[in-house]
């Protein structure tokens, strides 16, 4: 039988449960393979497939936004939803690589796709920022300030990727995943969640460059301070203890064991990473959905990515506990359980 998750944020009556109601996304037309990588950098294909898993990865044209991918992935989620834009309250808008400092990437969303009646506003979490995006849409509708909550992840890696660093070109891609939040009768939707950071290791995975701090000009910028920056083993080392810890917590939170969960959804980050979080967590691989072979880190897009193909491909089905765990600069980490 079936195990019953303990609570929900949701198990007070004046509070309302809250569903993914439709996913949507989408990854530019070009693709970048290692053997073309290996043209450009001192590598090769076996070099990256050893190291991250990476075959190849999706690059957005030099005219596409991130707002232009997202607002494709939304425009998905909103036709497998079976609603008008009108409906949206809110659009949340995760991403690291914005069409501008400011406005809000949300705003450009909300135009491009007549949500005349939404609130926007952009996350900022890096990797992590499409969970963060659920937990901030799950407090709206719960509360009942919003019933229809459109959460995006989106990102343009390759607008900030240095092209002469091997340890680094090689793992990026773009592209934008979508979900529609909403409460759904008596369903249990999302069943826990949890988010963190650690602003002690922000010098491990940043852009140094572009902001108040370093903003970029004529003297500094052949100096590629406007790229990403990662120390590599110590991202992998605190991304496995930070998503490992995530997950534990939220199974806890739920009072459901591993062996509960039909499907494992990642960050889609490297796939020694991937696998050092199943082996501790003792899940068999063929629970843990992978995608990054064919798109590499898209960053806050990759694990919604990854959910709107497992939800279309039938990977998961209704009644399926479904975890999803992240990780990203900041340090941010994220996880969530959903009742699908």
């Amino acid at each position: 039988m079936k195990r019953q998750p303990r609570s929900s944020p949701c198990s007070d009556k004046s509070l309302r449960t809250v569903s993914i109601i439709g996913t949507g996304s989408y990854v530019p037309e070009k693709v970048l393979t290692n053997a073309d990588l290996s043209r450009m950098v001192d590598t090769s294909d076996d070099w990256i497939i050893t190291r991250t898993g990476i075959k190849e990865r999706r690059i957005a044209a030099k005219d596409e936004n991130t707002s232009d991918m997202a607002t494709r992935a939304a425009l998905k989620a909103i036709e497998q939803a079976k609603i008008s834009a009108k409906e949206i309250d809110l659009i949340l808008v995760a991403t690291a690589t914005p069409d501008m400092l400011f406005p809000a990437t949300a705003c450009f969303v909300q135009k491009k796709i007549g949500a005349t009646n939404a609130a926007c506003l952009d996350i900022s979490a890096a990797c992590a920022g499409f969970l963060f995006g659920l937990e901030i849409a799950q407090q709206f509708v719960t509360s009942h300030t919003y019933d229809t909550v459109l959460v995006i992840g989106a990102d343009k890696l390759t607008s900030i990727t240095n092209w002469t660093d091997r340890n680094t070109c090689v793992l990026f891609g773009d592209g934008a995943g979508a979900a529609i939040l909403r409460h759904r009768g008596s369903a249990h939707g999302v069943i826990s969640t949890h988010i963190g950071s650690d602003g002690a290791y922000t010098d491990i995975l940043f852009m140094p460059g572009g902001g108040s701090r370093c903003p970029i000009t004529r003297e500094n910028a052949d100096k590629h301070l406007a790229t990403i920056h990662m120390t590599g083993k110590e991202v992998y080392k605190q991304a496995v203890i930070a998503m490992l810890n995530a997950a534990k917590i939220v199974l806890d939170k739920a009072g459901l064991s591993i062996e509960d969960i039909a499907c494992v959804i990642p960050h889609q980050a490297n796939l020694r990473i991937i696998e050092a979080i199943a082996d501790r967590l003792g899940i068999s691989r063929d629970k843990v959905f992978v995608n990054l072979d064919r798109y590499g880190n898209t960053s806050a897009a990759a694990v919604a990515i990854a959910l709107d193909e497992a939800n279309r491909s039938g990977r998961i089905k209704p009644g399926d506990y479904v975890l999803l765990i992240v990780f990203g600069g900041g340090l941010t980490w994220a996880s969530t359980i959903i009742e699908w």
